[in-house]
């Protein structure tokens, strides 16, 4: 006999589906992506002074696609390298280099991202590699910081009880420091990525192909649709990136 508390009835299923804001939000994105193209009579009607009130150079799909590429790349390159170096002057080995290294990440993050990008693209040339360059350098932050707070955070007892189980460095950090360190590392995994996701809109400056592209474009020929164009799909996808984030985040706790 089937135990109906164990499965969900296909009704309940839907129910569930259509009253989740996140999967809505992402329904919209998609919906305007592929709306956008069409809209000319729209923003013809809102702004009647241009002559091309919609971005036409690239599909916003292929934008789309490109800017959560670009976003998603970096992203992995600043999360694996901020939580090695974390983990790092976390140690006992790396930790005379904890002062030295939080400085030269925070001096990375006052930095600006335009002017990361003047310095690598005569390095490095023109498209997505100085973008990627700077994103991941930009992201490193708060990764860092997340996971030094994170691991920093255990209390003393659980290392305790830890070694009195006769387990090993690695055995510490794998089955007690880094579960109960995973939820702040995870908030500064989200900070970093939805800073990048803003963030990618300006590598358009140097060639890359991403939502900022309409943006760049339309501030550079005085054309406000192209800017709420482009504005709005990084809004969007910022926010459903988020709320993704903060719903891993809950069912981790629920796990936990």
């Amino acid at each position: 006999m089937v135990n109906s508390g164990m499965t969900a009835s296909p009704d309940s299923l839907l129910k569930r589906l259509f009253s989740d804001r996140l999967f809505w939000l992402v329904l919209a994105l998609a919906a305007l992506v592929a709306w956008l193209p069409h809209s000319q009579s729209f923003f013809a009607s809102l702004f009647p002074q241009l002559e091309r009130p919609v971005y036409m150079q690239e599909p916003f799909a292929q934008l789309l696609w490109q800017h959560a590429a670009l976003v998603g790349v970096s992203s992995l390159v600043a999360v694996v390298v901020g939580t090695l170096l974390g983990l790092f002057i976390t140690r006992p080995v790396g930790a005379q280099f904890k002062p030295l290294l939080e400085t030269v990440v925070s001096m990375g993050q006052t930095f600006p991202p335009v002017a990361v990008l003047a310095v690598a693209v005569p390095i490095v040339g023109f498209g997505e590699l100085p973008a990627l360059i700077a994103l991941a350098l930009y992201g490193l932050l708060p990764v860092v910081q997340s996971t030094v707070t994170g691991l920093q955070g255990v209390p003393d007892a659980v290392h305790q009880a830890a070694r009195g189980m006769g387990m090993s460095a690695w055995e510490r950090l794998r089955d007690a420091e880094a579960p109960l360190a995973l939820p702040v590392w995870l908030a500064g995994v989200r900070t970093s990525v939805i800073i990048n996701i803003g963030t990618a809109a300006i590598a358009s400056t140097v060639g890359a192909k991403t939502l900022g592209s309409p943006i760049i474009v339309g501030l550079s020929g005085f054309n406000t649709a192209y800017v709420l164009q482009g504005a709005v799909l990084v809004g969007l996808l910022a926010v459903i990136t988020d709320m993704a984030f903060e719903r891993l985040a809950r069912r981790l706790k629920k796990a936990a």
